[in-house]
C-alpha cells in the first residue's frame, strides 16, 4: 500500500471526504426515521378509511417501503459524486445477470400481485398455503408470512403459495372436527349414538347447524367404531376437538359401558 498516495488524498480530499462521510450517516438515519414515519401514517390513513382491508394495506406498505428504501439509497450514493444516471446505466449494462439473480424473487412478486387480486386468503385467516398451515400474518411483497398452531412465524414464498394448493378453512362459517369413539361389544350401540350425540351438542362453541353426526364408521374386533363429528368455528376447532373426546369418556363412564378389550381365542386341544 502506497502511503504517499493515501497522506495526499487525506491531506487534499479528507476532509470533504469525511464532510461526505458525515453527511451519508446523517441521511441514512434521518432518511430511516423518515421512512418509518411514512409508513406509519399510510397505514393510520388506511385503517382509518376502513376501505382497505388488512392485507392490501400490508401490501401497499411493502412496496412503499422498498420504494423509499431504494431512493434513499440513491440519494446517499448522489453524496458521494455517484451520477443516478451512470448508475441507472450500470445496472441497465448488467441487466442479463441481474435478471438472472432476481428471477426467483420476480416471480413471487407476481405470484403476490395475483394473489391480492384473486384474493384466496386475508390477513387472519387459518389457511394450509406452499405446504405450511397456521394463522395469515402478512401477505408481503415476496413471501407471506403465517404463524403456525405451535407459534412458529414461518414465511413462505408466493410463488411456492399460488403453485400450491391453497386451503381456507375460515373462509366457511364452520369447519368439522374429526373424532371417533370406540364402544364395546354388547352394548346398545343406538342407545351410545344418542347418549353421545346430546352431549356434544351441548358443549361450548359447538354450532347448531348442521348437527353433530354421530354414525357407525366401521367394526372392529372390540366392537363398533363411531365417528363423532361436530361443528365449529376454525377459531375454536382444536377446543371442541378436546372437548369432544372429554364428552367421550364422561358419557360412556357415566352410562357404565365396560372398556372395549381385544376377544382372545382359546384353542381346543
Amino acid at each position: 500500500m502506497n502511503t504517499e498516495v493515501i497522506w495526499h488524498f487525506l491531506s487534499t480530499q479528507g476532509a470533504d471526504f469525511g464532510l461526505k462521510v458525515l453527511g451519508a450517516i446523517a441521511a441514512w438515519v434521518i432518511g430511516r426515521w423518515l421512512i418509518s414515519l411514512t409508513l406509519q401514517l399510510l397505514g393510520k390513513v388506511l385503517a382509518r378509511g376502513s376501505r382497505v382491508d388488512a392485507t392490501l394495506a400490508e401490501y401497499l406498505r411493502s412496496i412503499l417501503s422498498v420504494l423509499l428504501n431504494i431512493v434513499l439509497v440513491l440519494a446517499i450514493l448522489d453524496i458521494f459524486g455517484v451520477s443516478t444516471t451512470s448508475f441507472a446505466a450500470l445496472l441497465a449494462g448488467a441487466g442479463l445477470a441481474i435478471g438472472t439473480a432476481w428471477g426467483g424473487l420476480l416471480t413471487h412478486f407476481a405470484a403476490g400481485v395475483f394473489l391480492q387480486v384473486l384474493r384466496p386468503y386475508k390477513v387472519g385467516d387459518f389457511v394450509s398455503a406452499g405446504g405450511v398451515t397456521g394463522t395469515v400474518k402478512e401477505l408481503g411483497l415476496f413471501g407471506t408470512t403465517i404463524i403456525t398452531p405451535d407459534n412458529v412465524i414461518t414465511i413462505v414464498g408466493n410463488n411456492k403459495v399460488f403453485s400450491d394448493t391453497i386451503q381456507n378453512y375460515s373462509t366457511l362459517a364452520v369447519r368439522r372436527v374429526d373424532c371417533v369413539a370406540k364402544v364395546a361389544n354388547g352394548v346398545d350401540v343406538q342407545d351410545a349414538m344418542a347418549r353421545l350425540k346430546a352431549a356434544v351438542s351441548a358443549l361450548p362453541h359447538v354450532a347448531a347447524q348442521p348437527a353433530p353426526d354421530v354414525e357407525i364408521l366401521q367394526f372392529t374386533p372390540e366392537g363398533p367404531l363411531l365417528c363423532v363429528r361436530p361443528y365449529t368455528h376454525t377459531d375454536h376447532y382444536w377446543q371442541v376437538y378436546f372437548d369432544t373426546h372429554k364428552a367421550v369418556v364422561s358419557t360412556f363412564g357415566a352410562a357404565g359401558y365396560p372398556v372395549p378389550e381385544t376377544p382372545v381365542a382359546h384353542r381346543t386341544l
